[in-house]
């Protein structure tokens, strides 16, 4: 009779509870420990013993100031976009067209700004790099809010559109003619966007402070309002939300444009903060990166700092770690097994709360 009241079984269930515990936190350290293994396998096959690479590899990210000044201006992207995929995430989306909103929010951008020159000139440059990508996500969002289509391959095909057309106006109508490569003229340094500090070979712009600001905003706004709350519960459950009465079709729209938005604003940051111009080939492949960067973020928006800085920092440290024959690529193997390893670790966390 205890035993149907709970009694017994209810005294072994925090046993049981902390063995299943106990089994994940194996688990999981296995999964860590494996793609450990993996890292410095690769490094080893490469000729080069694993210490030194990632010793070099540290020391390339932030062993100086001017490795600290690359680490942050690859940070800056990767956080901008990064929080892009978050957005879309949050409302269950796949955006995989953060590279053409960048791409395409870079080039209007330095259009705007080759047309006016000075403060008002950065401005306009870049809420028309902020327009630009939330135009080049809309197709993809109307498809999905009202025909069902799935995003994932609409924003692919966006993206090669975005690289073609960005290419042929840039080896047309917007080229230097001074120039050889299909590129614009530098912008003038009163049309940049400015630096918060700087110190050589130290610099830091104010396109981070932007970023930053942003993933705080995003965190208040999913949190203390009510579209924000909307666009977690359309994510969560969408037959739910719309049981409760959520308009989960605009929310979707909503959803991937301004994804779109913040795509195109990490474009025009880094061709104002950074470039000073736009040309053939501007991303060196920052929206898909920014993938990783969201995913490994988890739920909350300020993870998206430690990992678009994590993500910045192999970036720029791989550049160090190639004068030793280590392959550039080794980069993203590691990338791919730090994301492995957080998603087991995320699983095996809402498995715990289940």
């Amino acid at each position: 009779m205890s035993t149907i009241a709970g009694g017994p079984a209810r005294r072994n269930r925090p046993w049981r509870l902390e063995a299943a515990l106990a089994d994940r936190r194996v688990q999981v350290a296995a999964v860590a420990a494996a793609a450990l293994l993996l890292v410095l396998g690769a490094f080893a096959l490469s000729g080069v013993p694993p210490r030194e690479a990632l010793r070099e590899l540290a020391v390339g990210a932030f062993g100086s100031k001017g490795a600290w000044a690359g680490t942050l201006r690859e940070t800056t992207p990767l956080l901008i976009a990064g929080l892009s995929v978050f957005v879309a995430l949050r409302a269950g989306l796949f955006n995989i067209g953060v590279e053409g909103q960048l791409v395409v929010g870079a080039m209007a951008s330095v259009a705007v700004c080759l047309a006016m020159s000075g403060p008002a000139g950065v401005l306009l440059g870049t809420l028309a790099g902020v327009a630009a990508g939330a135009l080049w996500a809309l197709p993809a969002a109307l498809i999905k809010a009202y025909r069902n289509g799935h995003e994932v391959i609409t924003t692919i095909m966006l993206n090669g559109v975005a690289n073609y057309l960005s290419t042929a106006l840039v080896a047309g109508p917007l080229k230097d003619p001074a120039q050889q490569s299909p590129t614009t003229r530098l912008l003038d340094a009163g049309t940049r966007i400015p630096d918060l500090y700087a110190s050589p070979p130290f610099r830091v712009s104010l396109g981070l402070v932007v970023g930053l600001v942003l993933v705080a905003a995003t965190a208040w706004w999913l949190r203390r309002t009510v579209a924000g709350f909307e666009l977690r519960a359309t994510g969560a459950n969408p037959k739910a939300a719309r049981f409760a009465g959520v308009n989960t079709r605009r929310v979707t729209l909503g959803a991937l444009v301004a994804s779109g938005a913040i795509g195109g604003l990490a474009g025009a940051v880094q061709a104002l903060a950074y470039e000073g111009r736009f040309y053939a080939g501007f991303s060196p492949g920052y929206g898909f990166d920014s993938l990783g960067v969201a995913i490994l973020a988890g739920a909350s928006p300020f993870g998206l700092v430690p990992s678009a800085l994590a993500f910045g920092a192999l970036a720029k440290g791989s550049t160090s770690i190639q004068i030793l024959g280590v392959p550039k690529g080794l980069s993203y193997v590691i990338l791919g097994l730090l994301i492995v390893v957080f998603a087991v670790v995320r699983y095996r966390r809402e498995a715990a709360r289940d």
